[in-house]
């Protein structure tokens, strides 16, 4: 039956499917079900090729003929109609990945499921904010210089200097990535490196005078805030791990019994599971502080939740509130401290302090063969440094 404006109206499901051709290879496949098809039968390369065109009648008789002659051009040009198409499709597909933010999301949950840690996700999704509104459905590859330069200049001038500097770090991650997946040629942060301005370097305030540590752990034992914000105060100077790792600790992850804390790569700045070994002191801490919040997962959870950390403000508030400045000294300095005061005893091999720190070897070939641990130093160490805490603590001293 040739095709008409008839023909189709007229078209019913029978029991077996059914053609209305027009001759010239397009014809209509009509189903049992009642669906209806637009195909085209060809030769190519000596075989016999059905080509589907869409459903009837959202493609009418015309746009359907207007399909078969495009692909009846591209036989006479040597062309696959079937295989150009998956190409364009393919194309199309891809075309659709090339959005800055899409790439960027798509970086983000590759790094995730590398082990790159909440925390650190958590800061670079908020970075990345300050550069979706301008770029984020931008084709990355088309994206200037000018442009991403233009948008670290708007985050510069809310004098967010060191926030600009980390945005075009950032972005410049994406670019990478963006290049290894062919959907970018060049890092455009490279090239504004020197564009930016240069943030002063902020060292964290630390007490790091002996003279000035008993006041403070004074200070701190005469805390009158929260019960859980006191036990994190008085815990951070024994254990100077970093306050995010302190605010995550986790009841699954101490042990009484070896007098052992063992946090996860995931929860480490360098991604390296870190081991701090837990002294008397510290033991006694947490075991007062277990009989209030064991029952939880974390062993400082927040004021609102069990289920949620402390908040990452709250140690700085606390030494806020004894009187201490944040010129003074901050949450993040206990580790100065005791890095300074463990290196002037001079009892300590330097790398044990840096081990027990969880710093990283900034030279690559020493970092490729320090391997030792240095763990039954430490865990001495750990010890002697509490008892000198307790030491410090007793010995009268002024803040001057």
């Amino acid at each position: 039956m040739a095709l008409s404006a008839l023909a189709l109206s007229k078209a019913k499901p029978r029991e077996k499917p059914y053609k209305l051709a027009d001759g010239h290879g397009l014809y209509l496949l009509v189903t049992p079900q009642g669906g209806r098809y637009w195909r085209m039968n060809y030769r190519f390369d000596g075989k016999a090729k059905t080509m589907a065109m869409g459903v009837f009648p959202l493609i009418t008789l015309a746009e359907a003929r207007e399909k078969r002659e495009d692909a009846r051009k591209l036989l006479a040009a040597g062309s696959d109609p079937c295989a150009k198409r998956k190409e364009i499709e393919a194309q199309e597909a891809f075309e659709a990945t090339t959005g800055f933010r899409i790439v960027a999301e798509e970086w983000l949950a590759k790094r995730e499921r590398e082990g790159l840690g909440d925390i650190t996700i958590g800061k670079i999704k908020w970075l990345l904010e300050f550069a979706y509104p301008s770029l984020g459905d931008r084709k990355i590859g088309e994206i200037t210089s000018m442009e991403l330069l233009a948008v670290l200049r708007q985050v510069e001038g809310r004098g967010r200097h060191e926030t600009a500097r980390r945005l075009r770090s950032v972005c410049g991650r994406v670019f990478r990535y963006a290049i290894a997946t062919g959907r970018a040629e060049h890092d455009l942060s490279a090239n504004l490196r020197d564009a930016l301005t240069t943030p002063k370097v902020k060292h964290l305030a630390a007490i790091t005078s002996s003279q000035q540590v008993g006041p403070l752990l004074r200070a701190i034992d005469g805390f009158d805030g929260h019960t859980v914000t006191k036990a994190a105060l008085r815990l951070a100077p024994h254990v100077f791990v970093r306050p995010g790792e302190l605010r995550h600790a986790e009841w699954s992850e101490i042990d009484f019994e070896k007098a052992l804390w063992s946090i996860p790569a995931e929860k480490m700045k360098m991604r390296r599971p870190h081991r701090v070994p837990l002294s008397r002191q510290s033991l006694a801490i947490l075991s007062s502080i277990r009989e209030v919040t064991g029952a939880g997962k974390f062993v400082f959870p927040g004021f609102q939740s069990l289920r949620r950390p402390m908040s990452e403000n709250a140690l700085n508030g606390a030494l806020r509130r004894l009187g201490y400045s944040g010129d003074e000294m901050t949450s993040h300095g206990f580790r100065a401290m005791a890095s300074t005061l463990l290196n002037e005893m001079g009892k300590w091999h330097p790398d044990a302090i840096e081990r027990q720190l969880a710093h990283a070897e900034a030279d690559a070939v020493r970092r490729a063969y320090a391997r030792g641990e240095y763990w039954e130093e430490r865990v001495v160490m750990m010890q002697a440094w509490s008892d000198y805490l307790d030491e410090l603590a007793d010995r009268p001293g002024t803040l001057t």
